[in-house]
């Protein structure tokens, strides 16, 4: 008996109007609306007031100098491919590449004006004589025509060099530098067109343009093109519109930019335009990032490792602000945000001789010159360039002392859905999330493969490597073939996989409950553009735990499954197991204790492997799953050392009215009880299971507890309230957490 009911209708009035609100948070524009549309924008983001998380949480306290460690390492690889001419040669290509040169020039330049990597000052000094010859060559002489990207980096560059070369240096860079825009860039109007908006400000903050020059081009720019992109959109997430799905990885450039931009004082006429919508829109992306730290998967360039450094960029840029304006609390999410990008970024660095220092491309640890996931713009120099110049712009960025708090995909309580171009979603409760896609590219990448899988693509948890979720699906470009988290079905005696045919199926995404310990969403998928085939509903019970899946066919008649993407190699073999007679797949890297396992929780449920396919983070091996009975239910268990093993949560799981019990904890309801953790929807609140109130408030009310040992160790509600916990009252204020274990 975990919720106490009582006979006063205004109790039961204030359970609706508590559901009433949780359903209304991040409730967002249908993502089957295929075509592009203004939204209305909402008046206020959505906020996640709630501070206590489910699990144990601890600040990460890395020190600013350990970004310099990163970049160091980086610039000293760097170094070793640079020619006498001073330019940086791609080690694949063979050949200065794009904007290497002048990333590297500002790298080694924060280095150096930081006291370290004296040795590396010439070749500084070289790449910065050679990329400003360029520059001033025009847009003919600038490797591959990229001249949008050389202005910010030279500009910044000049600052960092200023007290280490000569006068006469430094006048000669100056000069090549005032070169107009307008003969150095290409003019490519999607993300490209940000970056010398971003550069022509700081070009004017030196003098090298007229202030009325860089004014009147980046106010063009963005009346004429850049506002519809950004500040026109639901969350004022950046449209770079190169891939279909939208891009949410290259959003973080354009919106990156444009926030550079904000940052550096720009002042002209759309100056509170601006500011307003890429404020708003790095403020949604705290809700995008994963547990571990990762951007959003999904559209062009995504799962390349340097972007979540432009998400670490942009989130110590926004600390910063919100320190400055007070917000301690957004700041600290901020700090922690940023700290959480940086860590994650760790599991793609290079260790190996030849390439140590060094970074992946993509989120894998295969051979760069299969260049896995990558676009035809991937490169080792200038992506390896694009994370030491971010990184290095992160360092500068990051000023004031903040106390870290939890960021909200550390909390949990919410289900967000992207406007229709992007046609994704994100659920988190207690810090497991889940992103989906309600719609996959029909179109191959300049790679080969497609960009964004049909389905839920990614599984994450805190404190968990989330590249076990998988984080990813896969859509091949030479056989058309898919993999992902979703429904499969028996047609002309072949089994098709709903990533498989995009063209033929798309989702619709629902969220019903949102608190922090407990989430409940759907996604229908059904047939489009006048396709037949059977219907299915993909029900999802997240909790901090791990996710309750349950599918059902709507409509049809034809004999289907459930496919389990299990990720098996990542350039590396890890331990996996497929175990048809004990219900459960299981992936580990060797040595490491986290693993992902999938449970099939109907007695009679076969497993069949099929072929892998070969995605961004590796190899996934598709498990097909059938069951005998009208729904088809599955465990979504990632595990850590100190967990349960996935055969008792497996051996002991109950379906029950209310919900589910296992050893993790169970749901009754709108209610959760864990672990480490409590909470949900109601007056009151059974923690051991002996049908006895152990916690009761004087109203319903939505809450959560910590819990050490059995017992509450800290509260907080979302309203005033009083509530008894065994012999003791208290009184609580809205959304300010008591920490009993200090009374």
């Amino acid at each position: 008996m975990p919720l106490t009911h009582t006979d006063e209708a205004d109790d039961y009035k204030k359970m609706k109007e508590i559901r009433a609100a949780c359903l209304m948070l991040l409730m967002l524009l249908p993502s089957d609306i295929l075509k592009a549309q203004t939204d209305s924008l909402p008046e206020h983001l959505p906020e996640i007031k709630y501070h206590l998380t489910a699990r144990p949480w601890r600040p990460l306290a890395i020190p600013p100098d350990t970004y310099l460690d990163k970049i160091e390492g980086v610039c000293r690889f760097t170094a070793r491919h640079q020619d006498a001419r001073g330019a940086v040669i791609d080690p694949f290509l063979k050949r200065e590449h794009q904007y290497a040169t002048p990333y590297f020039a500002y790298a080694v330049g924060t280095l150096v004006e930081s006291g370290r990597a004296r040795d590396l000052l010439t070749n500084g000094i070289r790449a910065m004589d050679h990329a400003t010859e360029s520059f001033a060559g025009g847009k003919a002489a600038i490797p591959d025509r990229h001249g949008e990207f050389f202005i910010a980096p030279l500009v910044g560059a000049t600052k960092l060099y200023a007290r280490h070369v000569p006068a006469g240096t430094m006048e000669k860079w100056r000069v090549r530098m005032r070169k107009q825009v307008a003969e150095v860039i290409a003019g490519n109007t999607n993300n490209w067109e940000t970056y010398p908006m971003k550069g022509e400000w700081m070009r004017a903050g030196l003098g090298l343009v007229s202030r009325d020059a860089a004014v009147s081009f980046i106010e063009n720019a963005w009346t004429s093109r850049q506002r519809k992109r950004i500040a026109d959109t639901r969350w004022n997430l950046y449209h770079d519109r190169s891939s279909d799905p939208d891009t949410l990885n290259v959003e973080a450039v354009g919106r990156g930019n444009l926030l550079a931009l904000v940052n550096l004082g720009y002042d002209g006429p759309s100056s509170a335009a601006v500011r307003e919508a890429v404020e708003r829109g790095t403020k949604a992306t705290l809700l995008l990032q994963d547990p571990s730290g990762q951007a959003p998967t999904n559209g062009r360039t995504d799962d390349h490792v340097w972007v979540d450094v432009g998400y670490q960029l942009a989130f110590e840029v926004m600390a910063e602000r919100a320190f400055k304006r007070g917000d301690v609390r957004l700041a600290g999410q901020y700090r922690r945000a940023a700290m959480l990008a940086f860590k994650n970024i760790e599991r793609w660095r290079r260790t190996d001789e030849l390439w140590g220092g060094s970074y992946y491309i993509t989120k894998n640890h295969f051979d760069p010159s299969l260049r896995l996931g990558y676009q035809a713009a991937s490169q080792y120099s200038n992506y390896n360039g694009s994370l030491m110049y971010h990184l290095a712009e992160a360092y500068h960025a990051r000023r004031a002392t903040i106390r870290e708090q939890p960021t909200p995909t550390e909390i949990g309580g919410y289900a967000l859905t992207t406007d229709a171009e992007f046609a994704s979603a994100v659920a988190n409760a207690g810090g497991m999330q889940m992103q989906v896609n309600t719609r996959g590219d029909i179109k191959p990448g300049t790679g080969g493969d497609y960009w964004t899988a049909l389905g839920a693509v990614r599984f994450g948890r805190v404190d968990w490597d989330t590249r076990l979720g998988p984080s990813d699906g896969i859509r091949k470009g030479d056989s058309g073939l898919g993999v992902s988290f979703a429904p499969t079905f028996l047609e002309d005696g072949k089994w098709v996989r709903l990533a498989s045919v995009p063209d033929r199926y798309q989702g619709k995404f629902s969220v019903q409950f949102a608190h922090p310990l407990l989430v409940r969403c759907a996604i229908d998928y059904y047939p489009i553009n006048n396709h037949t085939g059977p219907s299915f509903r993909n029900e999802f019970v997240i909790t901090p735990d791990g996710i309750l899946s349950s599918v059902t066919r709507t409509s049809g008649a034809e004999s289907w499954g459930v496919t389990w993407p299990l990720l098996e190699n990542d350039g590396a073999a890890l331990d996996f197991v497929v175990s048809a007679s004990g219900r459960i797949a299981r992936t580990a890297y060797p040595n490491e204790s986290d693993e992902q396992n999938f449970i099939a929780l109907d007695s009679g449920a076969m497993m069949m492997s099929e072929a892998s396919l070969r995605s961004t983070y590796g190899d996934l091996r598709p498990i097909r799953v059938t069951s005998s009975g009208t729904a088809n239910r599955t465990f979504i268990y990632p595990r850590s050392s100190t967990d349960p093993a996935a055969e008792r949560v497996r051996d002991g799981f109950q379906i029950t009215a209310g919900g589910f019990s296992s050893v993790l904890g169970r749901i009754d309801g709108n209610l959760y009880v864990g672990r480490t953790s409590a909470g949900g929807v109601g007056s009151g609140v059974d923690l051991d299971g002996d049908d006895q109130m152990d916690v009761k408030f004087n109203s319903a009310c939505g809450f959560v507890l910590q819990l050490r040992g059995g017992r509450v160790a800290a509260i907080e509600a979302d309203r005033p309230v009083t509530v008894r916990i065994g012999r003791r009252t208290y009184r609580l204020s809205a959304h300010v957490p008591r920490i009993l274990a200090r009374e």
